[in-house]
């Protein structure tokens, strides 16, 4: 009964429109009440889920992202990669990818990759034959990558809830995130094989040299990022002080774009960003003690047994599972909400959950271009004026060849999100 009284009342709120932080924060009292449970365990339960050193990394993540965006690490990035391989076939599509990555490993998040760069990159894009709807569902897209590769906030989010080293679960990620990228190509290659196309100019040694030179400095962030973690130097929250650290003299003094009124825009839409991701950590953090005291993970569990005992067989209705829920939710949301849930069956049935890390990212990655939510895909249909219903049909062929690929790549070959956690020595 309590478990129809937390889907139920939060099912209703969020039909209402109610924002999915004070629906889930509802519905967990309401399952408080009806339990006759006190509610002066709210105030120490609040406390607890917020009270941990890995997710001052979210806030200094955010803001160094934000800096480096304003500071014109966009356009260098875009330069840098042009240089390199925008005189091939589908060359501007290879840009839209690879540059895709490298802002994502700055910024750890799918929807500023996408305010950052779509901009830039569809024109860019449509000036050389794409059209336009494709070109923003390539945005779209690649965008994504950003919850996978590190730094990535859903990583963070997920290390606070199962206790995992967040180093681990960046790692877990990074080798997906490539796999992603390339997929991508090959797909985009696909969708204009018909399309004449304008190729670029081949760049010279001298230009390309010139535009990594300008583009080395925000090419050294992840760098930073990673190197910090990796080499045991910092821990994860340590590293991202660094990169903001990095990222504001490199703003103000060699790159000279960077002011003090978007400094302080910058703060700004750190706070704002943190905030709501502290609001719904908050509140899935009442729910998450819920679930713990009617044993939902294991009731899940004993249904998924009633249809199949085979464990690879119960991580594809996982998977399913997750696939609804991205459609119908944000990558914070869905990730605050499933790992409690998700975690306990993944280990229950022997697997890492270093690996599901990997694959849950990939699966709230898919989410961000999978309707009716589909945040990534509505966000580059307004900033270039995409005719969505046109967007439709190349997203598809995306998630049929690229994402959907790498989803059960990753799924039925640990080893992708396992190998690099374990050369770096973490326990999995």
């Amino acid at each position: 009964m309590v478990s129809l009284i937390l889907f139920g009342v939060f099912f209703l709120l969020l039909f209402l429109n109610i924002p999915i932080g004070l629906s889930l924060g509802i519905s967990s009292v309401a399952a408080l009440l009806y339990e006759k449970l006190p509610l002066s365990m709210i105030p120490s339960n609040l406390y607890s889920s917020t009270g941990k050193f890995v997710l001052l990394a979210i806030p200094f993540f955010i803001l160094g992202g934000n800096v480096m965006e304003k500071s014109g690490i966009s356009s260098r990035l875009i330069n840098f990669c042009r240089t390199l391989v925008g005189h091939k076939k589908s060359g501007m599509a290879m840009v839209c990818v690879i540059v895709s990555c490298f802002f994502a490993a700055i910024s750890g998040s799918g929807p500023a990759t996408v305010a950052a760069l779509g901009m830039i990159i569809i024109p860019a894009m449509t000036r050389v034959g794409y059209d336009k709807a494709s070109s923003a569902a390539l945005m779209s897209t690649a965008g994504a990558i950003g919850i996978i590769i590190p730094p990535s906030i859903t990583f963070v989010i997920y290390g606070s809830i199962t206790g995992k080293s967040v180093g681990a679960l960046f790692a877990s990620g990074i080798l997906p995130g490539l796999l992603m990228g390339f997929s991508l190509i090959l797909a985009m290659q696909f969708v204009s094989r018909d399309r004449p196309l304008d190729l670029l100019p081949k760049a010279s040694w001298p230009e390309r040299w010139k535009n990594f030179k300008e583009a080395f400095w925000g090419l050294m962030m992840p760098v930073i990022i990673l190197g910090c973690i990796y080499g045991g130097i910092t821990t994860t929250t340590e590293a991202a002080a660094i990169a903001t650290a990095y990222a504001i003299p490199v703003g103000f003094f060699i790159y000279k774009k960077l002011t003090y009124t978007e400094l302080k825009n910058s703060f700004i839409d750190a706070a704002k960003a943190t905030g709501t991701i502290m609001l719904l950590t908050l509140t899935v953090q009442m729910l998450s003690r819920m679930f713990i005291d009617v044993n939902l993970p294991k009731l899940i569990l004993n249904a998924f047994y009633s249809v199949t005992d085979n464990r690879w067989g119960i991580m594809l209705m996982i998977n399913l599972f997750m696939i609804v829920l991205g459609m119908l939710m944000d990558d914070t949301s869905g990730c605050l909400l499933a790992t409690p849930i998700l975690v306990p069956i993944i280990k229950e049935l022997g697997f890492s959950p270093v690996h599901f890390a990997a694959i849950l990212a990939v699966n709230l990655g898919m989410g961000n271009i999978t309707p009716p939510v589909a945040p990534l895909l509505y966000f580059s249909s307004r900033i270039i004026d995409a005719p969505l219903k046109e967007m439709l049909k190349p997203t598809l062929i995306y998630f049929l060849f690229a994402w959907l690929p790498t989803l059960l790549l990753t799924i039925f070959v640990p080893g992708i999100a396992t190998w690099l956690p374990q050369l770096f020595g973490y326990a999995i």
